[in-house]
């Protein structure tokens, strides 16, 4: 079974200041866990959903520390995207959905993807600092939430990244790595669908379409094509407008987790808010019910494909 690009960096955390401070970044989810696995009683297909944005525990030390209020926090929040994709479980696949905010920690970001501008000690070396998610305030340890708006008054210590990276970002991708690894022995190959939303504002085209999905396979590296194109048909097939890989094109999970020619393959969707809620108030709207059906209906006319659409691929050299 390779591994070569599923191994999260690891670091030890006695070379950072003030590591002596990473059980506070613990304690934030000492009551609620920072995530959890939803599951049947057996797995039942080769695929497992994921919904790593769609947190809504704030913790109280966490938002202390935040300059924004309980509802400005909330705008990057993947609002309830774990429960329109919960129909996948009874369906017999894995659901990792996390409990903490993607204005907490975003690990569809790589370990160390932060901004030295956020803290008030050097970042080590081995971070990437240069990244275009860390330039627009969205890294790991984010800056900014969606509307560009700080999460912080000042710097924070490094301690602190550091202390959600150990608690929180590596326990995530442990699991998620596990997950895959026990559904890829099991089944011969695995799929992940990476679950998201995105703004009702977005648009794409020369028209500035307003898409309700948009379906991302890293142009084409991280999943099967056929998984692509059964993805986008399907949801044309029910009416919705679906876009592919532009704007969003899939994040470090999609890139990082998708090796087709390994039977390991990727796909990040992103379902449109305006579809199922209140933008303003979080609040879910009257198409809320409708749209999850639509897509619980949607994952088992994916997960019906047949295996060979997912092993009969060559094996590329990488």
């Amino acid at each position: 079974m390779p591994h070569a690009r599923w191994q999260v960096l690891r670091h030890d955390a006695v070379l950072f200041p003030g590591s002596h401070k990473l059980k506070t970044a613990a304690e934030d989810f000492s009551v609620v866990p920072p995530f959890e696995i939803r599951s049947g009683a057996e797995q039942r297909v080769p695929f497992l959903f994921n919904s790593p944005h769609s947190g809504r525990h704030y913790p109280e030390r966490f938002l202390a520390m935040a300059r924004l209020d309980r509802n400005a926090i909330r705008r990057s929040e993947d609002c309830y995207v774990e429960e329109l994709f919960g129909g996948a479980v009874p369906l017999g696949a894995p659901l990792l959905a996390a409990n903490f905010p993607r204005a907490y920690l975003d690990v569809n970001r790589e370990p160390w993807e932060l901004d030295p501008r956020m803290f008030a000690e050097p970042v080590p070396s081995f971070c990437n600092i240069r990244s275009a998610r860390v330039a627009g305030g969205l890294g790991t340890v984010p800056k900014l939430v969606g509307e560009g708006l700080d999460i912080y008054p000042g710097r924070l210590p490094l301690a602190e990244a550091v202390g959600r990276i150990e608690a929180v970002y590596k326990p995530y991708h442990e699991t998620l790595k596990r997950l895959l690894t026990r559904t890829h022995a099991r089944f011969g190959y695995a799929v992940l669908i990476d679950c998201h939303s995105m703004p009702a504002s977005i648009r794409v085209g020369d028209n500035g379409v307003r898409p309700d999905f948009i379906i991302g396979d890293r142009f084409g590296i991280s999943a099967s094509p056929a998984l692509t194109e059964m993805a986008i048909s399907l949801l044309v097939g029910m009416g919705y407008t679906v876009a592919h890989n532009k704007p969003y094109a899939g994040g470090f999970i999609t890139e990082h987790y998708g090796r087709p020619a390994r039977h390991l393959h990727a796909l990040q969707i992103e379902v449109n808010r305006g579809l199922y809620m209140d933008e303003r108030t979080f609040q879910k709207s009257a198409g809320f019910d409708a749209l999850a059906c639509d897509l619980t209906r949607f994952a088992a006319d994916l997960m019906s494909m047949p295996d060979h659409h997912f092993v009969d691929l060559p094996l590329a050299a990488e």
